[in-house]
């Protein structure tokens, strides 16, 4: 009998993966490579979409053959993507116009500065669940128009296209210039501070304070539906849902009921609430988004917590620095010391995101003395990461109105044990990671195969989930409560920095 299986496109931040998957929820076969990044001014960041494209054309095609199956016994496509990242391009020749502009790019603060001035930020959030942000599309998209004027007429008439990575991969795996399907789904929409949270459709008040032509915008689909049937770089694959790659994680989680919660640590680090079908607006710093919208059935909402460095941290100080000659090296450095010497790192590349939402931080190393060696340096370097993850649980507890009892954690940093050990010191829960970590691929592929009944109900995909790891908290309150402290301190300073620079 002929065994079928559901394949699931992962693009992210530093890399494309495709990964093929059983009923099991088991992986088959992985293929993956690096794409470039690209910093051409301070707090600047870029990706070459073409360049992307072309991965996604030679890891497809490998990850199916890496399986020992044919294309046919896929029965469908689950893509997930980095989310915020904008992408413009024509529609008649496939190339993009400029390069991608990354969720991390924070080129936007001077635009985002001077629409503050004359909006209502409260009207914006309410209609967004969003705040006014560098770390959204519309305000990189607005940026594009005013550097380059000549885009405008050609959007307007809908020959420019505008779309985050998942809408430039899809139009590029339909067909392209040859009737490529130009589209989203709500998960990346709710990211654009464009749409409107409650009707799921593009606002027209916020397309007017972006000055933004509604022609060149991807149509918002449900996340579980009928996106088209992909003609490259394999032909006749249904691509069946479209999610961004956190509620992906949410959704490889099996969170799918209300208060449930995950945080993905990745290139950077986020905590998604599930909150069911009601749109809850966060008091602490969280913003409103949505989870999943299954196609006929009331969409899923959920708070989240974005964080924009996490392993982006480790990998500068890898890539950048020097300091390591590999990732994992930063935990063996990390171990040769019992505490960080009085060290701490704030790494506000791009300002902070939740629960801050500071554009003009920049970031600080304090603490430094004769004493600070590699190893405190090292472990400064994890517990930032930490400290900003008990930031947003912290803000999360506020907003639910109770306390996590434990924090189920995924992502490619949940195999540093130190640091997985450092977050359930400062949060004072469980720490517990599933068998398979690599969640967002899991929870586009589950998302594939539901709206394609390769899997009949949610029910199943939980009975998936194996726990793999715990930490249990091994210090007391009151070294926490000196720690946090010590954080906050070192956070205050960075927006004073940030604000006496400019």
């Amino acid at each position: 009998m002929t065994e079928y299986f559901v394949a699931a496109l992962d693009q992210g931040t530093t890399s494309s993966r495709c990964m093929v998957f059983d009923r099991h929820g088991r992986m088959v076969s992985i293929a993956q490579r690096v794409h470039q990044q690209y910093f051409p001014g301070p707090g600047q960041v870029e990706h070459d979409a073409e360049q992307i494209w072309r991965m996604v054309c030679t890891i497809m095609p490998e990850a199916i053959a890496d399986a020992g199956i044919d294309a046919r016994q896929v029965v469908a496509l689950g893509l997930t993507n980095q989310r915020e990242t904008t992408v413009i391009w024509d529609r008649h020749t496939g190339r993009p116009v400029h390069r991608a502009i990354v969720w991390q790019d924070v080129r936007t603060a001077d635009i985002v500065k001077t629409i503050a001035r004359d909006i209502d930020a409260v009207d914006v959030t309410a209609r967004t669940g969003l705040p006014l942000s560098t770390y959204f599309s519309g305000p990189r998209l607005r940026w594009l128009f005013e550097q380059n004027p000549s885009l405008r007429r050609p959007a307007e008439r809908g020959d420019i296209l505008f779309g985050t990575m998942d809408s430039w991969l899809l139009w590029n795996l339909t067909g392209g210039v040859d009737g490529g399907v130009h589209a989203t789904d709500v998960t990346n929409a709710s990211r654009t501070l464009l749409m409107n949270l409650e009707t799921l459709d593009w606002d027209d008040k916020m397309l007017a304070i972006f000055d933004i032509p509604r022609s060149m915008l991807p149509q918002i689909r449900p996340t579980l539906g009928n996106f088209g049937t992909t003609q490259e770089p394999i032909e006749g694959i249904a691509v069946a849902a479209v999610i961004g790659d956190q509620q992906a994680a949410l959704f490889g989680q099996t969170a799918f009921d209300a208060g449930a919660a995950k945080c993905t640590l990745g290139t950077g680090s986020f905590l998604l609430y599930n909150t069911g079908a009601e749109v809850v607006q966060s008091r602490h710093g969280l913003i409103s988004t949505v989870a999943y919208a299954i196609d006929g059935e009331a969409p899923v909402y959920a708070l989240e917590g974005s964080i924009a460095v996490a392993g982006a941290l480790v990998d500068w100080c890898r890539t950048t620095l020097g300091f390591i000659d590999t990732s994992p090296e930063i935990e063996t450095v990390a171990n040769t010391v019992t505490d960080n010497g009085g060290c701490y790192i704030v790494p506000a590349f791009s300002g902070l995101l939740a629960p801050y939402w500071d554009n003009a931080a920049q970031g600080l190393v304090v603490g430094l003395t004769g004493y600070t060696s590699r190893g405190h340096l090292a472990r400064a370097i994890l517990e930032a990461v930490a400290f900003q993850v008990c930031d947003v649980v912290e803000a999360m507890n506020s907003d639910a109105g109770l306390s996590a009892r434990s924090l189920a954690v995924d992502g490619g940093m949940t195999s540093n044990n130190l640091l997985m050990q450092t977050v359930a010191n400062l949060l004072g829960v469980p720490v517990v990671r599933p068998m398979m970590t690599e969640t967002v691929a899991l929870g586009a592929a589950y998302a594939a195969g539901l709206s394609a009944a390769y899997w009949p109900d949610m029910a199943v995909l939980r009975r998936n989930w194996q726990r793999a790891a715990e930490w249990l908290p091994a210090i007391d309150d009151s070294r926490r409560t000196l720690e946090l402290a010590h954080w906050h301190d070192a956070v205050r300073l960075t927006s004073e920095w940030g604000r006496a620079r400019r």
